[in-house]
């Protein structure tokens, strides 16, 4: 009678256009596993109180999202490397005794869907181009870095964030005005988009991308649209892309396993179950 069902959720406000609950839910169905994972629309005043009472009720861990991913590290008890590089957290862990372990699985879901999509990607090849510098892009610098990427070049609307991030992540990272950014494309390998261009009901992305070359493969951190402008862009000049909804199946992987003690596949089923409903 004391064998509790373990919970999980998505922490964040608005947080009811989360597409975590679905994929979590798709995987506790698929593997026929005890829990449930739910949406928590939590305001920042109610932060801590929440995380103080969510073990209590039988969580064993939940996801946060905006505009918590900053301010919910003050909270944990203990935060990876990751996520101290990261500047947040998208991954709580919650212990038998309340502790909370803060994690960030960004860079890893970015670092799996690229792999996975685009298997002769190599990160040594040549350097990355990285477009913005909030939080999406720390953590692709992050992952690009540790994989052996050799240079990013780095351009966001507000240079002084960019600067900050060169200042923080060392010589590798250079700096370009954004109304120049399409100077950062030739020879480059990699190519990402971190920021909200793109996205539906965002401004588009008019980078100019006449210097882009074949041989670059290109990812969007965007997933809705699925193919946003930059992706069909960079498809017509030949390139490799990668869409964005990879990266949200993928870091969500480290986290299901440690909640619900099976590590999940990310596959064509999962998609078409994300993309179907």
């Amino acid at each position: 009678m004391n064998d509790r069902i373990p919970l999980a959720g998505v922490i964040g406000s608005p947080v009811a256009h989360s597409l975590s609950p679905r994929l979590h839910g798709h995987w506790l169905r698929t593997y026929g596993l005890r829990g449930h994972y739910v949406p928590l629309d939590v305001a920042e005043a109610d932060l801590g109180e929440v995380l103080g009472a969510l073990p209590r009720m039988g969580f064993v861990g939940a996801n946060v999202t905006i505009p918590h991913k900053e301010s919910v590290l003050a909270y944990a008890d203990h935060v990876t490397d990751r996520a101290a590089l990261a500047g947040a957290a998208n991954t709580l862990i919650f212990q038998p005794d309340g502790r909370i372990h803060a994690d960030n699985t960004d860079g890893y879901g970015f670092l799996a869907n690229l792999r996975q999509n685009a298997p002769d990607w190599d990160p040594a090849a040549g350097p990355a181009v990285v477009f913005g510098a909030g939080g999406g892009a720390r953590a692709v610098i992050t992952s690009l870095l540790d994989a052996g990427v050799p240079e990013i070049r780095l351009a966001n609307r507000t240079r002084p964030r960019a600067e900050a991030l060169r200042v923080e992540f060392g010589p590798r990272i250079t700096v370009h005005d954004w109304a120049r950014a399409a100077e950062m494309l030739p020879g480059a390998r990699t190519v990402v988009n971190t920021t909200s261009l793109g996205m539906t009901g965002k401004a588009e992305f008019r980078v100019p991308l006449d210097r882009l070359e074949a041989a670059a493969v290109v990812t969007d951190l965007v997933y809705t649209p699925l193919r946003t402008t930059l992706l069909q862009a960079a498809e017509a000049r030949g390139c490799r892309t990668v869409d964005g909804l990879g990266m949200l199946l993928h870091q969500a992987v480290p986290a299901f396993e440690r909640w619900f003690g099976h590590r999940p596949e990310v596959d064509d089923t999962l998609r078409t179950a994300i993309l179907g409903s």
